[in-house]
């Protein structure tokens, strides 16, 4: 059985509308009726590149899971501003430090 990588297809082929099934292939559909679907050949050099861009970004969704919630945030600002800590500025430059943004 084909595993596809919708993602990083659909990435490769913006505007195409795309059926894709990992147990029969990848299909073109018309995008007016939405009907005819055809078999549709990927260039995998494509794909490959496309997923390259998608990892890229991994490090935006590992940041966003990885800051403390909002409200703590705000707790730590103004615990920072009373105290004259950093507590705030540490915990943020730990999680851009854990997860760096891609080059």
């Amino acid at each position: 059985m084909a595993k596809y990588d919708h993602a990083a297809i659909r990435k490769a082929y913006p505007g195409k509308v795309l059926f894709i099934q990992d147990d029969n292939g990848i299909f073109e559909v018309d995008a007016e009726t939405g009907e005819n679907p055809r078999v549709f050949s990927v260039d995998q050099s494509l794909i490959d590149a496309a997923r390259v861009d998608l990892n890229k970004l991994d490090y935006q969704t590992d940041r966003a899971r990885a800051y403390p919630e909002i409200k703590e945030q705000l707790d730590m600002q103004y615990h920072d501003s009373v105290n004259g800590t950093t507590t705030w500025k540490d915990a943020i430059s730990k999680v851009k430090s854990d997860y760096p943004k891609s080059s």
